[in-house]
């Protein structure tokens, strides 16, 4: 059965020293120059 309060005892036995390292990479947005050169690089195609 759901209800709208949420379970605590699940919140309160919660270990975050469980939980497991991940790796995250960041993806850079290209320059407005980078992003003309593209566009022209398409259009004489």
């Amino acid at each position: 059965k759901m209800s709208d309060k949420p379970d605590l005892l699940k919140v309160e036995k919660f270990v975050r020293l469980k939980l497991k390292k991940t790796n995250t990479e960041k993806n850079t947005l290209f320059s407005k120059e980078t992003i003309q050169q593209e566009k022209k690089c398409v259009q004489t195609f």
